[in-house]
């Protein structure tokens, strides 16, 4: 039961669409601009840094809300399964990104709340995935090979932090995997891009 209610939670507050809202505020709709993608790096280019990391904010805390906030609810009579508590949560906030009930489900690809998650679970594991982005993006200024490789190493993480945790361990890897293998479906467009060699570097005029 608590693995749907953590679904749950993290789906509705996985919805809550700061691109779409901090666009409207400004009087468009993110997604019929730029690239389309209701996330961080088109309302960079669209709208500007400032805007930008107000998006990037809140798509990360929003995660961090929802895990805290399941395991709050569900933590104390589930005390050896709050990886999975975690990860459900978390798994919630990025189908809800994506696919947001309040905005016809059409929303972004969810590498910053992936980003959130990793902080609910563990900040350490978030400092290691997001050192592998920022290298990444150091050599090759391309946000969505950098978020990949950071989401690739979801798996890794987790399976050396909770492989001797038996099942729990389990399905947590297994989780993880499930999230990696959604971004890069969610990225097919841009994979398809990075092997033609025209995926676009990040730039802001703004």
């Amino acid at each position: 039961m608590y693995r749907l209610g953590a679904l749950l939670i993290g789906y509705l507050l996985g919805g809550v669409q700061a691109s779409i809202l901090v666009g409207r505020f400004k009087g468009i709709d993110i997604r019929s601009h730029g690239s389309g993608n209701a996330g961080t790096t088109n309302t960079i280019r669209v709208l500007g840094k400032k805007a930008g990391v107000l998006v990037l904010l809140i798509d990360i805390f929003k995660a961090v809300i929802a895990i805290a906030l399941a395991k709050l609810i569900f933590g104390g009579n589930h005390q050896n399964a709050t990886i999975l508590i975690a990860l459900y949560s978390g798994t919630g906030a990025i189908l809800g990104h994506s696919y947001p009930l309040f905005f016809n489900f059409k929303g972004g690809k969810g590498i910053a709340t992936t980003a959130g998650t990793l902080i609910g679970i563990d900040f350490r594991l978030f400092l290691v995935a997001a050192a592998v982005f920022l290298i990444c993006f150091g050599i090759t200024r391309i946000v969505s090979i950098s978020s990949l490789l950071m989401t690739a190493s979801l798996p890794i993480l987790i399976s050396v932090a909770y492989a001797g945790q038996g099942s729990i361990g389990i399905e947590a890897m297994i989780l993880a995997f499930m999230i990696t293998a959604f971004t890069f479906y969610r990225h097919k467009a841009n994979i398809i891009r990075l092997m033609n060699g025209t995926e676009a570097k990040l730039t802001s005029k703004k």
